[in-house]
């Protein structure tokens, strides 16, 4: 576990000196009012998709993948979309780190608190799941002001931004654990603890699966999930921090818990955490990470989609 971080004198070292101003400025930025704050973020996001122009590629390659009944002109038009949604991305990073709690539950509605309690009620734990939407900061924030819980990351090889990204995601959390500690989360979810959880990403053959993504038929895909779910007894509850239109603030979506998942493989468990992860995309496709390479990893001798 990673528990709130104390500050080094080593983090002013002077190699870390042009890191210190930006993030300076980015807590600047966010003390704006949040409808100027949406308009400044949407614009850098739409500066980003011209000069970002390898992830826009990957973008696009993406949704021809995921969605090809959909015209070339409806896919660009959610690139841009996605793209100024990346730009508020920067900008909600911000404002879950640095913004005080009163000023996050202004701009957001909770919905579905209901169905944490009904789990809780049964004394079990919640693999919560939070995919790579571009509001995840917000939305880890915005779940731990209702329900503090673990979140599941990827230490940063940057200790200035280490210490800065868990000092954020701490101030309305109880703890942070390194995604490779598999036993660290079992542990807490046999406790009753919520751990946030991301299985969509392509995370490497080594610990995944071949299964069913949108369109794309072999989608590399965690199983973890699996190992988790059958290890923990945990219910598994889906949720989606969703952007309003037009500055209008955030809504936290958080879905019916399943407490019997299909086990009976990893197969078959990925497969099924797909088609949730699927529904949960499409309650706000323009804010899904679609510039990573999802499909990277591919089976022996299958050529690459990204070519």
């Amino acid at each position: 576990m990673t528990h709130l971080p104390k500050f080094s004198v080593a983090l002013l070292h002077p190699r870390y000196w042009l890191l210190w101003p930006g993030i300076g400025l980015l807590w600047l930025v966010v003390q704006l009012p949040y409808p100027l704050i949406y308009r400044l973020g949407t614009a850098l996001g739409r500066l980003a998709m011209r000069l970002m122009t390898r992830r826009a590629k990957i973008a696009y390659r993406n949704l021809e993948l995921c969605f090809p009944e959909k015209s070339e002109q409806e896919r660009h038009q959610l690139i841009k979309q996605n793209f100024e949604s990346v730009g508020m991305g920067l900008m909600e990073t911000g404002m879950a780190w640095f913004w005080p709690a009163r000023r996050i539950a202004r701009w957001t509605d909770s919905i579905g608190v209901e169905h944490i309690r009904a789990v809780q009620a049964q004394k079990r734990g919640i693999l919560l799941i939070g995919i790579h939407f571009l509001t995840l900061e917000m939305g880890a924030r915005m779940f731990g002001m209702n329900e503090p819980g673990i979140g599941v990351y990827r230490p940063n090889d940057n200790p200035v931004i280490d210490w800065l990204q868990t000092w954020g995601r701490l101030r309305s959390n109880k703890d942070m654990i390194d995604r490779k500690d598999l036993k660290g989360m079992v542990r807490a979810l046999k406790k009753g603890d919520v751990i946030w959880y991301a299985p969509d990403h392509d995370y490497g053959p080594a610990s995944s699966v071949f299964v069913t993504f949108f369109a794309v038929e072999q989608a590399a895909t965690t199983s973890g999930t699996w190992m988790l779910a059958k290890m923990s007894k945990a219910c598994i509850v889906p949720f989606v921090p969703r952007r309003k239109p037009d500055g209008k603030g955030y809504e936290l979506i958080i879905l019916p818990p399943e407490c019997d998942p299909p086990l009976d493989d990893p197969q078959t468990t990925a497969l099924w955490m797909n088609h949730i992860v699927e529904k949960c995309i499409l309650m706000a496709p323009e804010q899904y990470m679609w510039m990573h390479r999802r499909f990277k990893s591919r089976p022996p001798g299958v050529p690459s989609r990204y070519e």
